[in-house]
């Protein structure tokens, strides 16, 4: 390996690592609502109060009227780091020989980069053109169709969603144990108690 493409993979693979360890929590509650949300109207029926709810929790609506599109566009180009730092770490490189996690996190990674993009560019394209370029619902409306899986109508619209964010929360799931950093950490050993 190269010197220059030695020093591209650390810089990679450092920076991928603190944005994952920036961004897990965010990017596991904004996954885990969307789905819910989804599934929760589509499937069971849910009221539109529990859609509310989850996107309190899936937009960070919580932080008021500015804090909303702040949010948003910080989770999105997180994600997006996210997204090109292991692909750039991807480059070149072969599955690992047998299956494990880091077998699992590197397939689903190449497979689920195209749809994680469109949902973090979507979403934020959506929520910035409505508060901040004063988009009208319907302007914006293709931002969010393209978001929520819409093209794949009304019963393959909560699969997609469904298949996007459990991809998101198994890479995030295989993807810590993998960071150097929580390697590091000492490791809660059982206590031994002397025998008498």
């Amino acid at each position: 390996m190269s010197t220059l493409k030695q020093r591209l993979t650390k810089i990679s693979s450092q920076g991928h690592q603190l944005l994952v360890l920036l961004f897990a929590l965010p990017l596991l509650i904004s996954a885990t609502t969307g789905i819910a949300h989804r599934l929760g109207r589509s499937w069971f029926g849910l009221s539109k109060d529990f859609g509310r709810a989850m996107m309190t929790l899936h937009e960070g609506r919580y932080l008021g009227e500015w804090g909303v599109p702040l949010y948003v566009l910080i989770l999105g180009l997180g994600l997006l780091g996210i997204i090109a730092t292991g692909l750039g770490l991807l480059w070149g490189r072969s599955l690992p020989a047998q299956w494990s996690a880091r077998w699992l996190h590197h397939l689903l990674a190449a497979i689920a980069a195209l749809p994680l993009l469109v949902s973090a560019t979507t979403g934020m394209a959506y929520r910035l053109g409505r508060n901040w370029f004063g988009l009208s619902k319907e302007q914006a409306a293709i931002f969010l169709s393209l978001h929520q899986g819409t093209y794949w109508g009304e019963v393959g619209r909560p699969f997609y969603v469904l298949l996007v964010g459990l991809s998101l929360l198994t890479l995030v799931g295989t993807g810590l144990p993998m960071l150097a950093i929580l390697r590091r950490l000492p490791q809660r050993r059982p206590r031994v108690t002397p025998q008498t």
